[in-house]
């Protein structure tokens, strides 16, 4: 069975369907748009270090890692140094990878200098495809996007790092850009970007 019905009569997949902390995330939070600077860098960099981990892991860790990077505010995470670094690498409540580490402040920095043309939601966001995926089970879901691909080449271009194709679908897929809800999931085009049959929901309007 590829969607799992829970005792509040909820279809979600099965990596939702159990544990209480995925099935919060599911619900509330994952696949709704986010398109403010802060939180596209707080996704942007939890992406990179959820890489080879569980999204529960980071999950768990979440509040370590915003007291740990400044709540993600890029200006401060932006002046690191090699202290903070230093700090970071002793901080247990996160993933201690150091090259994850250096990749979140260099891209701090580069979501700061972003700011003098179009700035970090604008350039992630001018990569919503025209149609999203309609998966029936997880199988069917892509890991990567021609769109993913051609925003990891253009971040990377940007001066950041840890971007990755995979990676980039995997936030595109968090912050609402694609919606890759199975079909039958009570959360399939609740976005109000996507509609439940793949179109964009502001298709038309500038008409």
């Amino acid at each position: 069975m590829h969607l799992i019905v829970g005792d509040d009569g909820r279809a979600r997949p099965a990596w939702a369907a159990t544990d209480p902390l995925l099935r919060d995330y599911y619900d509330g939070e994952w696949g709704m748009p986010v398109r403010d600077e802060r939180g596209l860098f707080e996704r942007l960099s939890l992406e990179a270090f959820q890489s080879g981990l569980s999204w529960a892991t980071i999950l768990r860790k979440r509040p370590a890692f915003r007291a740990a990077f400044a709540g993600f505010e890029a200006d401060a995470v932006a002046r690191f140094g090699e202290a903070d670094t230093a700090r970071l690498m002793a901080d247990a409540g996160i993933v201690r990878n150091a090259r994850k580490i250096a990749a979140t402040i260099q891209n701090a920095r580069a979501t700061v200098a972003l700011r003098e043309s179009e700035g970090l939601a604008a350039l992630i966001w001018s990569f919503q495809p025209e149609a999203t995926p309609m998966p029936l089970t997880a199988a069917d879901v892509p890991t990567q996007s021609a769109e993913s691909i051609a925003l990891s080449k253009e971040l990377k271009r940007r001066g950041f790092a840890h971007v990755g194709p995979t990676t980039m679908f995997a936030l595109m897929e968090a912050v609402g850009i694609v919606d890759t809800h199975l079909l039958g999931s009570h959360r399939r085009g609740t976005s109000g970007v996507w509609t439940a049959d793949g179109r964009r929901a502001d298709a038309g309007r500038a008409a």
